[in-house]
């Protein structure tokens, strides 16, 4: 089986393509992309780049907004009011989507030291907003299991954590544990059942399908998708796996999180050129994966495809992006 040209949303990147060549990549592979902000660090810098995109390249650019955590320099219905204010206004410039990162329970904490869950009431008010306009989010609430492993334990994720020990919890027992973060995002999606959430890289819960699923079954308002965690969909049984798409063809949706977030228009040539080729890599792993019946391999990681039927590829592609976020398509 072979890969077919077909039209494809990826729904979670952060790209900032802008030049004519990689343009014409993006017309050539048939990609419309949602391009997310995350609310951490320069992120008002991204925010303005990803609305520009929209505004310049709207056949193939979409995006998807955040917000600033609390400071505790003003009142928390007064931080609710500033956010939802912002976010309206996003919404008014072709916003399609809002979302929540992992420095919300991982990082946050209120003066006192104690840490802020997702669940926190300060963001009541926030979800109860999106909810009533059905602006959807996007979680990314927590890291994937192994953060909380040592780190010679064979995982996709040890080379990040390496890099990033900050964000290492092994050891770090005053840290919220993996459970008591997806707990809090559970929470909220209880509590809020018209709150429609797309819980990023599989919700969290990357290494056991199993798991994705019960939370589909349990909180209809919830989806997942499957971007930067292909290599924890190949380390499980590839059956279980075909079978976790079949079984949920409108909950999971496309997606890759490559970043580049300059302006390719002001990257050197080479730069460009490796963009490029990570591009078209990246892509060809993902759908090799989820199309062919090959065996794929990819940095240690080995799996026999998954050979997807086409009526469940076109929903993992293009129309579960549109019914979770309307207006994608401008």
């Amino acid at each position: 089986m072979k890969i077919q040209e077909r039209p494809r949303i990826d729904a979670h990147i952060h790209l900032a393509g802008d030049d004519a060549e990689t343009l014409a990549l993006l017309e050539e592979l048939d990609l419309r992309l949602l391009n997310i902000c995350v609310a951490t660090g320069r992120w008002r810098e991204d925010h303005a780049t990803f609305h520009e995109l929209a505004q310049e390249h709207s056949r193939k650019y979409a995006w998807c907004t955040s917000f600033d955590i609390p400071d505790w320099s003003v009142s928390d219905d007064d931080y609710a009011a500033q956010v939802i204010a912002g976010l309206e206004r996003d919404v008014q410039d072709g916003a399609v989507a809002v979302k929540a990162w992992k420095n919300i329970g991982m990082e946050l904490a209120r003066p006192d030291g104690s840490h802020v869950l997702i669940d926190d009431p300060i963001f009541d008010p926030i979800y109860r907003r999106l909810a009533a306009t059905s602006v959807p989010m996007i979680m990314h609430i927590g890291e994937p299991l192994a953060c909380w492993l040592p780190i010679d334990v064979p995982s996709p994720h040890q080379g990040y954590y390496r890099d990033h020990p900050e964000w290492h919890m092994h050891g770090r027992n005053d840290e919220p544990t993996h459970a008591e973060l997806i707990a809090a995002r559970d929470r909220v999606l209880e509590r809020y059942p018209d709150l429609r959430v797309v819980g990023a890289h599989l919700g969290s819960l990357e290494h056991d399908v199993t798991e994705v699923a019960r939370r589909l079954d349990r909180y209809p308002n919830l989806a997942v998708d499957i971007s930067a965690r292909l290599q924890d969909l190949m380390a499980q049984d590839p059956d279980l796996v075909r079978d976790f798409f079949i079984s949920y063809p409108d909950r999971i949706i496309f997606g890759t999180d490559v970043v580049s977030k300059v302006r390719s228009s002001r990257q050197p040539s080479d730069r460009r050129t490796e963009l490029h080729r990570t591009l078209r890599e990246t892509y060809a792993r993902y759908w090799t994966y989820l199309e062919t019946d090959n065996v794929l391999e990819f940095d240690g990681s080995s799996s026999r495809s998954l050979r997807l039927p086409h009526d469940v590829l076109d929903r993992v592609y293009v129309e579960n992006a549109r019914e979770w976020f309307p207006g994608i398509e401008g």
